[in-house]
């Protein structure tokens, strides 16, 4: 029997119909939603691609039930973006040639953004350790510490 949600997906309230056995991954990608950014990967929580923000702390998407979410807030990747503008983590993993294939890129900018609110001002060390559980087969992972740190310094400059 499907269970009756409201949930706020970047900020817009969505009342959906969610099976008891699907994710939040599989509702936020599925016809309902249809927000493909957040990537289905290893659909058992070791990869990270699915990460968004529930409630603003970083979950994998893929281990949380749909039917659990009700009156909870969900960012995703397209969330970021103000006005068709880029959020500056978003930016500074282009700047810094963070994304190769992409493919993680959503769950790793997420993870990041997540932590930058939680810390402003990460060390190389904290952004490793705050990105731990999100895996990517292109980059070696310097790129991706450095855009967290460039992000991270430009965002304080602005604030």
């Amino acid at each position: 029997m499907k269970k009756h949600i409201k949930l706020t997906v970047n900020g817009y309230e969505h009342e959906l119909l969610v099976a008891p056995h699907e994710t939040l991954s599989q509702v936020l990608r599925g016809p309902q939603l249809n927000l493909m950014g957040t990537k289905q990967g290893c659909e058992l929580g070791d990869c990270g691609a699915c990460t968004v923000l529930l409630n603003g702390d970083p979950v994998n998407s893929c281990l949380v039930l749909a039917a659990m979410t009700d009156g909870c807030k969900v960012t995703t990747i397209e969330g970021l973006a103000d006005n068709g503008k880029m959020d500056q983590v978003q930016q500074s993993f282009i700047d810094q040639g963070a994304i190769q294939c992409g493919f993680c890129s959503p769950g790793m900018i997420m993870k990041a953004k997540a932590l930058i609110k939680k810390n402003p001002s990460p060390t190389r060390q904290e952004i490793r350790e705050a990105m731990v559980g999100n895996l990517c087969r292109c980059t070696g992972y310097f790129k991706i510490v450095n855009a967290v740190e460039d992000a991270a310094e430009k965002i304080k400059a602005q604030e």
